[in-house]
């Protein structure tokens, strides 16, 4: 474990850094995943939205 002790004595304990590295830019497979899953998204979201308006004007 990294110590660093300062003047007055006293112990500090700092946690490991990780490792740091470039990301990479998404790829064309990736990208239309991307796509896919918001238009899923947004499709399930609407979904709600409209049950939950058919549902509270039903009464």
């Amino acid at each position: 474990m990294p110590y660093t002790e300062e003047e007055g004595g006293l112990l500090n304990n700092f946690a490991r850094e990780p490792k740091v590295y470039q990301a990479e830019p998404p790829t064309n497979g990736q990208k239309r995943t991307y796509i896919i899953l918001g238009v899923a998204a947004a499709l399930l979201v609407s979904g709600v939205v409209y049950v939950a308006f058919a549902v509270s004007s039903a009464g």
